[in-house]
């Protein structure tokens, strides 16, 4: 038999704030993250906007030796890591390390780190380059260093699949705990790339917003959505086994009780434009859950900001409800944070953990107006109501399809 999974713990560093408390408080507030970069000069740039992580000191988290050694997408996750066990109260004095593992992922790495040695190693050959260049720079450091800074003996994994990795990343933890290979995952996404490669690269694409007023650069499901705003950060949680949370007192926030993957096999930015792939992806999760699609009231969007996301996520949903599609209230955490690549699905998976919590659901900032083939309620008003369900979509470039579902817990 499965075993039951609980959210334990809780852990961020966003745009509009650096834990959970302040993330949520600025969410209660419609707080918009987003600014001009100040990381690079943007001149040359069609983006010039981004969401920044603001007054963010690695040394408050960590050993300033150790955060030398890390760079950007690192130190967020292992400050993030350190809210979410301390939330959690986790004492790893008293746990079976090699029981107690960690899925945390990253879509890129450090961009920081690839353009820094490469100029090295232009300018003054091969021999110049840092012999951390390595480390620094591959996705799979941020969960090496968030295990080795607490201990965290059990399986460590990185599941890089773009835009999904964070809801992929607590999925993979979910199961992991459901078939009795760890008693406790500690999983999330982080993100840190906010750089000239990666501002240019995703400008080519046409995927980034080029408008330059923070109030209307990310605008999910708006008739005027012009592309997506990169951000950066990290959201970490502490997935425990049932029984094992009850037996050390911890305080449970929420149930994980269904997960569902596909892959559209259809193009390597664009969604499949009927939207099977993500239909099923929430399909699965919901039936893993063991419920009835009609029990959905509340989606968390992948909701980009892109022409292409949010008018074929729109046709997944629809093609995954059918007419109980219109009853659902969907809204996009992106429309404050923007897109936090990596770790979009893990802050939006604690998005969905708080407004179950509280009962609150929060408007999708800045949408005035949708267009015809977008009829859904994408939440223009926040709402105060229970949510006996949360289900959070991702979608990944190369046809990635990622949905996990949260209930509210009960005995």
């Amino acid at each position: 038999m499965k075993k039951r999974v609980v959210v334990t713990g809780m852990g961020a560093i966003t745009p509009i704030g650096n834990s959970v408390d302040a993330f949520w408080e600025s969410v209660h507030q419609e707080k918009i993250g987003f600014a001009p970069i100040t990381y690079f000069d943007t001149t040359d740039y069609k983006a010039k906007l981004a969401a920044e992580v603001k007054d963010f000191d690695a040394g408050e988290y960590m050993d300033k030796k150790a955060a030398r050694r890390m760079e950007l997408f690192c130190q967020y996750a292992v400050a993030a890591t350190k809210e979410a066990i301390e939330d959690a109260k986790l004492d790893m004095e008293k746990e079976d390390p090699y029981r107690v593992g960690c899925a945390v992922g990253s879509g890129i790495g450090s961009l920081q780190t690839m353009e820094r040695e490469h100029s090295k190693l232009l300018e003054k050959g091969p021999n110049k380059m840092a012999p951390l260049t390595i480390p620094l720079m591959i996705s799979n450091m941020a969960a090496g260093n968030v295990s080795i800074a607490y201990g965290l003996k059990g399986k460590s994994i990185n599941v890089v699949t773009a835009c999904a990795t964070g809801t992929n990343s607590i999925g993979e933890a979910f199961r992991t705990i459901q078939y009795g290979d760890a008693d406790v995952m500690v999983a999330g996404g982080t993100e840190g790339c906010i750089a000239p490669i990666g501002v240019a690269g995703f400008s080519a694409l046409t995927a980034l917003s080029s408008c330059e007023d923070p109030a209307k650069c990310s605008i999910p499901f708006d008739k005027d959505r012009s592309g997506f705003v990169m951000g950066e950060g990290a959201a970490i949680v502490v997935l425990e086994e049932l029984e094992h949370a009850l037996a050390r007192g911890a305080k449970i926030y929420a149930e994980v009780i269904g997960y569902g993957c596909t892959s559209d096999a259809y193009h390597i930015t664009s969604p499949a434009e009927d939207g099977a792939g993500a239909a099923n992806a929430m399909l699965n999760a919901v039936k893993d859950g063991g419920i009835a699609p009609e029990d959905i009231t509340y989606i968390n969007a992948h909701g980009t900001s892109t022409h292409h996301n949010d008018l074929f996520e729109t046709r997944a949903i629809k093609l995954a409800f059918g007419d109980h599609a219109k009853d659902i209230k969907i809204n996009s955490t992106k429309s404050m944070i923007g897109h936090l690549l990596g770790a979009a699905g893990a802050i939006e998976f604690v998005t969905c953990v708080k407004e179950m919590e509280e009962g609150f659901i929060h408007k999708t900032v800045g949408l005035t107006e949708t267009e015809e083939d977008m009829d859904l309620n994408y939440c223009k008003e926040s709402y105060n109501e229970e949510v006996p369900y949360a289900l959070s979509n991702s979608l990944g470039f190369g046809g990635h399809n990622a949905s996990i579902l949260i209930k509210k817990y009960s005995e």
